[in-house]
């Protein structure tokens, strides 16, 4: 990736209402060489620009630590790479995302980190961008001694699918090991928590019943079958003494083992996305294949867990709220499972417009604090995936990853004025109120008032610290503070 530049122009942020997971305060913040290096009331400083924040929210820009970006599978590939999603990221006050670096099976560790090394070199991201690496083979290809070794490489997470048998499933023997190479080496261990083997049976079963509907995707995948591999795999971390995420949590099912795992003091986290606030199971049984827009993995649940998900944020049980964007367009790619819902490529988009429908529908009416979303958002990312206090913070030597918000913009939600490359939108004509006005990266502007004005290059890769530890600042954060 393009390097930064050794000096960028100062900045004055002023008069903002500056929010963080903590404070909530008027005040004014002072940017220098990609850090922010003072802040307090009517900062008497001189600056290159002054950027008024009058009447507006100041907040660190949100971290994204799921998604899919230029994402190869069986049957396709994500049409957003690292360009144009991270331009999407950026318009939606994301200025951070780690992806997820698929190894395929037969694949060793360093070649497929190699691999998307090579993918963010080319795409040039205009956010930052850090990697977990997806465990998909301890037999053939990847070997404990090389996964021990990514720490040092700034990978300090392990994601494992216990579903999708056939293609990345892995059996509780690679899970079990995994979970303690993580112990030993400082990593948090993530997993894709649904029982495999019996949606395996389930849909077998359906096709064979000549039930090929989308619909039946989510009737294929019920809620227990989340909640048994959420359970099974805290009680594994637990004999392994990992620390455990879990991904895009759906349900109540899913939401009870976690709180259990809370409430006792254990090292499990779990995160939701918006699509499971938002959508229910209704949308996979419409006219005309429209359904298939909203086959992602786990499914669209009951309505009434929307409740429960709510809850569980605003309690705590669950602390982060990421996107899991996996863009696949309608045309062309979903259309792949016309006649078979199983060869319905799974997954949907959604990381441009986190923060508009956790703002509007959390903050404004009621269900959220502004310092809970900002926790959920960015801080509580930071913390569990080794980037605070460089990031998900306002703070004196922090990276300048500032979102301006407008709490009175009004948008509408479209496929037609997202930057993504895919051909629809998980939430079309929602209306919501509140969006970014500026978003910088490192005291870089990337996207004013609506429009992209950084350059190919902005984002650097991010080398993360190990689980429980501190990312300190750069030494050009250091010189700045100083």
């Amino acid at each position: 990736m393009t390097p930064s530049m050794p000096m960028r122009e100062s900045l004055l942020v002023k008069g903002g209402r500056i929010v963080t997971a903590a404070d909530d305060y008027v005040g004014d913040i002072f940017i220098e060489n990609e850090t922010v290096t003072l802040i307090g009331e009517s900062l008497d400083v001189q600056a290159e620009r002054v950027i008024d924040a009058s009447g507006k929210l100041v907040m660190p820009g949100a971290i994204d630590p799921h998604t899919h970006l230029e994402a190869q599978s069986v049957l396709t590939t994500t049409c957003d790479d690292f360009t144009s999603g991270t331009v999407s990221a950026a318009f939606g006050g994301t200025t951070s995302l780690i992806d997820f670096c698929m190894q395929t099976p037969g694949e060793s560790f360093p070649s497929a980190l190699a691999s998307y090394h090579e993918k963010i070199e080319r795409c040039e991201p205009v956010i930052d961008v850090g990697f977990h690496i997806a465990v998909t083979d301890l037999r053939e290809g990847g070997t404990l001694e090389d996964l021990a070794r990514l720490p040092d490489e700034g990978v300090t997470s392990y994601k494992l699918f216990m579903a999708y048998k056939g293609a990345v499933m892995v059996d509780d023997e690679t899970l079990f090991k995994t979970m303690q190479i993580a112990t030993e080496t400082g990593a948090l261990v993530m997993v894709h928590a649904e029982n495999g083997d019996a949606i395996d049976v389930l849909v077998k079963q359906a096709l064979a019943e000549g039930k090929t509907e989308p619909k039946y995707h989510a009737l294929t995948r019920p809620p227990e079958t989340e909640g048994e591999a959420t359970n099974r795999a805290i009680q594994l971390a637990r004999v392994a003494r990992s620390p455990l995420y879990v991904v895009h949590v759906s349900c109540k099912e899913a939401i009870a083992p976690i709180a259990r795992a809370r409430a006792e003091g254990w090292q499990v986290f779990g995160e939701t996305c918006p699509q499971y606030l938002f959508i229910d199971e209704t949308v996979l049984d419409q006219p005309g294949f429209e359904g298939a827009k909203y086959v992602f993995t786990p499914p669209p649940r009951a309505q009434e867990n929307q409740e429960h998900l709510w809850q569980a944020l605003s309690t705590d049980v669950l602390s982060v709220v990421s996107t899991d964007h996996c863009p696949l367009n309608w045309k062309g790619q979903k259309t792949l499972g016309m006649d078979d819902f199983s060869k319905i490529p799974n997954g949907g988009p959604g990381i441009e417009n986190r923060l508009h429908m956790l703002y509007h529908h959390g903050v404004r009416e009621g269900r959220l604090t502004l310092n809970r979303f900002v926790e959920l958002t960015s801080t509580n990312v930071a913390k569990l995936f080794g980037l605070y206090p460089r990031k998900g913070t306002i703070a004196v030597g922090s990276d300048a990853d500032i979102v301006v918000w407008d709490p009175a913009k009004r948008l509408t939600i479209s496929a037609a004025t997202h930057h993504s490359q895919v051909d629809y939108n998980l939430f079309e004509g929602c209306e919501v109120v509140g969006a970014p006005e500026v978003v910088l990266v490192r005291g870089q502007v990337i996207v004013e008032n609506d429009e992209l004005v950084a350059q190919p290059g902005a984002g650097e890769f991010i080398k993360r610290a190990r689980f429980g530890e501190r990312l300190e600042p750069t030494s050009r954060a250091v010189a700045a503070a100083s």
